[in-house]
């Protein structure tokens, strides 16, 4: 099993000072990295293939990664066009999907604790896999999963008010594909970067996923854990004054 870990993005939302911002990767909490945590999650998971895809300003990711000890080196992958959608950081580390074996794809910017990683590798590495968390607030920000009968139906951040459904929940930015799962959706991937559709989210691929072959999901409820998605100025303060004392 590899994992695929998305940290391209300059992260404008975040609002830092034009001379002064860094990928959301490295931002701090309690004395770590986002990425040094990524590393640490990952290696006690037994995962130590790591492709780490980067664009802006991505030499300050280098120059943290040269600073740690005793933690897996990632492949690094460069997208130069991480202005646009995050489909095309995965699709220019597409290779880590096609090379065989089960691929976790994870978005750098979510703080997590270990039981969610353990979430994430359990089960039958022959089937795709979502992380939910039935707990999240309203509103057209969460990415959410539509599940019915047991089954994926919709991963989107606005669902159809129509769509009839049994449970929705929060994406957690995290996904495992088996290694059929991972070649699909390499191809789907490309076929975005082919159409110049390079402006659109990873999540928009891993939707077309879902839509042509829901049975081959599995749904991980993690809901009761602590993490966050980075995103906003306060999801920094929430994240120190919440997070942080609960992994």
């Amino acid at each position: 099993m590899r994992a695929i870990i998305l940290a391209a993005g300059r992260g404008l939302r975040l609002q830092q000072p034009d001379k002064e911002d860094f990928p959301k990767v490295l931002l701090n909490f309690a004395g770590q990295t986002l990425l040094e945590r990524h590393l640490r999650l990952l290696q006690g998971a037994g995962i130590r293939e790591i492709v780490l895809a980067l664009g802006f300003r991505h030499e300050m990711v280098t120059v943290q990664l040269a600073g740690l000890r005793g933690l897996p080196n990632p492949e690094i992958v460069l997208n130069p066009d991480f202005a646009l959608g995050s489909v095309l950081t995965l699709h220019a580390a597409s290779a880590a999907l096609t090379r065989g074996g089960p691929v976790l794809v994870m978005d750098a910017d979510v703080l997590y604790n270990e039981p969610i990683m353990k979430a994430l590798v359990a089960g039958d590495p022959s089937k795709n896999r979502i992380l939910i968390d039935r707990d999240f607030e309203a509103g057209e920000e969460p990415v959410k999963v539509c599940i019915k009968d047991g089954l994926p139906i919709e991963l989107r951040k606005k669902v159809a008010p129509e769509l009839r459904y049994d449970l929705i929940g929060e994406s957690v930015g995290f996904f495992r594909f088996s290694e059929s799962g991972a070649r699909q959706l390499a191809a789907i991937i490309r076929g975005y970067a082919e159409n110049n559709c390079g402006n659109q989210p990873h999540e928009e691929a891993v939707r077309d996923l879902v839509h042509a072959a829901a049975n081959t999901f599995e749904i991980a409820d993690i809901t009761g854990s602590p993490w966050i998605e980075i995103d906003f100025p306060a999801d920094v303060e929430r994240a120190t004054r919440e997070v942080v004392p609960r992994l």
